[in-house]
Parts: structure tokens; C-alpha cells; sequence
């Protein structure tokens, strides 16, 4: 038959854990009357929960992405303002935060006069490449065209020259 242990027991018995100066695991196991094996899984279990979950509260409102933000604004769409804030508390923001993220999201696209410009610049770029390749192309099949005639008068003169 197996024990089942509260949260805060487990809480406990792993602060005791990782502040034993210098004692064993084993010996902290045995005062709490625990199995080492069972002590050593709770360990690994928390070690793997701290790199699985990242922490929301110490994220800055400029670090969140873009979808994350349309997904805060979806979570916080039909709450009054005392429900928001409390929302805006656990994750460590302002309601001004998602009152930004909202106008942002609100605003037509519009693009910017350097992009236009850039994508002007590109165009520009490709159309030259373009003529660039093709009188290159133009040039060489000349030259292939030289080289067949060379060698055809080539061979016309041996012929007459024998």
C-alpha cells in the first residue's frame, strides 16, 4: 500500500533536502521516515517541472510575442476591470499593456514608407538582373556561334588546301 504525501509535505521535505549542510540524502530520508528512492524521485520531479514551465510573472510586456498577446487580449476580452487587473497581476502586467496591445491590433495595415521603398529598390534590383542575364546570354550564344562558324571555315579550307 502506498502513502500519498500533501503538497506541502513534499514542499517541506525538499527544503530540508537541498539545505542539509552536509548531511546524506539517505539521512534526511530516514529522519522524515521516507524511502530514499521516493525523496530522490520528488527531486527529480521538481528539477523537471522548474525547466518545463517557464515563469509568466518575470516576462516583461515587451517580450511577448505577438500571438500571445492576441491570446491575452482573448482571455481578458469579456472581464470588468477588476478582473482584468487581477488577470494583469498574475502575469505581471498593466492593464495600459493590454489597452496598447489592443490598439495596436486595431490599427489598419498600413505598409511603411521604407518598406515600400525597399520592395521598390528589390524590383528595381531584379528587372536589372534580369537585363543583366539576358545580355549575357545574347553574348554567348554569339560566341558559340563564332566558334561553329571558325571551325566550319577551318574545315572548308583543309578541304581545298588538300
Amino acid at each position: 500500500m502506498t502513502k500519498s504525501y500533501s503538497a506541502a509535505f513534499i514542499e517541506q521535505a525538499l527544503m530540508k533536502v537541498y539545505s542539509r549542510d552536509g548531511r546524506t540524502i539517505r539521512s534526511v530520508a530516514h529522519e522524515l521516515n521516507l524511502g530514499y528512492e521516493q525523496l530522490k524521485y520528488w527531486m527529480k520531479a521538481r528539477d523537471v517541472s522548474k525547466m518545463s514551465k517557464p515563469d509568466n510573472k518575470e516576462k516583461r510586456p515587451q517580450d511577448w510575442r505577438v500571438d500571445e498577446q492576441l491570446l491575452a487580449l482573448q482571455e481578458t476580452h469579456g472581464l470588468d476591470a477588476e478582473q482584468v487587473n487581477a488577470w494583469c497581476r498574475e502575469r505581471g502586467l498593466f492593464a495600459h499593456h493590454l489597452a496598447g496591445w489592443k490598439a495596436a491590433f486595431c490599427v489598419p495595415v498600413k505598409e511603411a514608407p521604407e518598406a515600400i521603398r525597399e520592395l521598390r529598390n528589390l524590383k528595381e534590383e531584379n528587372d536589372q538582373l534580369k537585363r543583366e542575364l539576358h545580355r549575357k546570354e545574347k553574348a554567348l550564344a554569339e560566341a558559340a556561334a563564332l566558334l561553329v562558324l571558325q571551325k566550319k571555315f577551318r574545315a572548308l579550307w583543309e578541304d581545298e588546301v588538300k
